[in-house]
């Protein structure tokens, strides 16, 4: 069998896997086009990010408490349980996952975000998909919310170069500022 080195020192045994190893080297190439990504991003920082979610916390729970609640009650739906949760519950859960999923889908910004002036974006640059926003706001959340203790983990954005959480680094997001304030410049990869 024909055997070529590889780039990474590594060698390709037949062609099928050279041509996998030549589109994973294309997709990354692509992702880190300066082209696709408009430079620089102003990255938002733990401080403005907290408030941003405490002020989507308020927003949440006051739809929660001026719609969902009087409807509940009002349907008779108070003995309703799903497994140890009340019915009510599960429908405050469904209506923070949606709250987050569709207004940074739709928008890229949460109200919270608008009112701070923050954004998320791709890493690559391109709108965001709804994987992305499924992995970000569903997976990345739940493990920080059924896991209380990863809750510390929310700190991270203060200690990482992109500035990002747990739940941005397994979205392949992070939050930017929209006005340009003088630190924080993030310049990508060329």
């Amino acid at each position: 069998m024909e055997q070529r080195p590889r780039s990474d020192g590594r060698r390709t045994v037949n062609g099928k896997l050279r041509h996998r190893a030549m589109q994973r080297k294309q997709e990354r190439e692509h992702v880190m086009q300066p082209e696709a990504v408009e430079a620089p991003y102003y990255l938002a920082g733990f401080w403005l990010r907290l408030w941003a979610f405490l002020l989507d916390l308020v927003t949440v729970y006051a739809i929660n408490g001026l719609l969902l609640t009087p409807l509940w009650r009002l349907a008779g739906g108070g003995d309703i349980t799903i497994t140890f949760f009340s019915g009510q519950t599960v429908l405050t859960a469904l209506l923070f996952f949606l709250y987050f999923a569709i207004m940074t889908k739709v928008t890229g910004q949460t109200i919270g975000k608008m009112v701070f002036g923050l954004r998320v974006v791709s890493v690559n640059g391109l709108p965001l998909t709804w994987g992305q926003i499924l992995f970000r706001e569903g997976v990345g959340r739940l493990l920080h919310h059924i896991f209380f203790f990863l809750q510390i983990l929310y700190v991270t954005v203060a200690f990482t170069a992109r500035k990002q959480g747990l739940h941005d680094m397994v979205a392949d997001t992070f939050v930017i500022q929209e006005k340009e304030p003088e630190q924080m410049i993030y310049q990508p990869v060329q």
